[in-house]
């Protein structure tokens, strides 16, 4: 049985004992070899942590805000879905958004306004975010590659969202848990989470008994023979 009832329990727990490093790791031995995201994708704060389900939005590169004239009606739309994308999100889901070239910002100050508002638990993009001044002021978990003020109207649309995506060499689903902090963002699978976290849980809980025996001089061979853990 999993040592927590709910994802709010789960979360609680994860925040508190856990970090993405000893999280991945144990991600390797279930052979899972290819869940964190490009190390570009960065926490706009060092402090901030964000754990999530995941609501997967796709985007693609325009060269005008509207397009009268497109086959594709969607052409005609400011952002294209983005509107709805951002409204569309549920308390503990974290919107990730990918496939737009890196030219624009892809969050702002009003998105995390209306995200806040919903009950979200953060903002996942590859590429870059702007308003940082008040998004860090708003205290709200946002990771990009950076910050840049160049808007999104005339350079790119959300054409899609809650569709499978890939980042880097991570495959992301729909109400997959993203884990993330300084060190990077996970993404953990919903067919893995409770085995994952139930071991992940049990691996931090043992590298604190290891760091214990470190400090009193025991030696690194005899603690990893001890615990099996280093």
């Amino acid at each position: 049985m999993p040592l927590w009832q709910n994802d709010d329990a789960l979360f609680n727990l994860a925040k508190q004992e856990l970090f993405t490093s000893v999280v991945g790791d144990v991600m390797d031995k279930l052979k899972l070899l290819h869940q964190f995201l490009p190390p570009q994708i960065r926490p706009l704060d060092s402090g901030y942590v964000v754990i999530g389900r995941a609501m997967p939005v796709l985007s693609g590169d325009v060269f005008e805000e509207k397009v009268h004239a497109s086959a594709n009606k969607m052409m005609e739309k400011p952002f294209g879905l983005m509107l709805e994308a951002l409204g569309d999100l549920k308390p503990n889901e974290i919107y990730v958004n990918t496939d737009s070239s890196p030219r624009n910002a892809m969050w702002g100050e009003m998105m995390t306004t209306r995200a806040r508002v919903l009950g979200a638990a953060g903002a996942i993009v590859n590429g870059y975010a702007r308003d940082t001044r008040a998004l860090l002021e708003m205290g709200f978990p946002v990771f990009a590659f950076g910050s840049y003020g160049q808007d999104s109207g005339p350079r790119y649309k959300v054409y899609d969202y809650r569709v499978p995506i890939e980042i880097g060499q991570a495959r992301i689903e729909p109400g997959d848990i993203l884990f993330g902090d300084v060190d990077g963002i996970c993404v953990i699978p919903v067919s893995a989470e409770a085995e994952e976290f139930s071991l992940a849980l049990e691996k931090a809980r043992g590298e604190e008994l290891v760091k214990k025996d470190l400090e009193q001089g025991v030696s690194a061979v005899s603690a990893f023979a001890r615990h099996g853990i280093m």
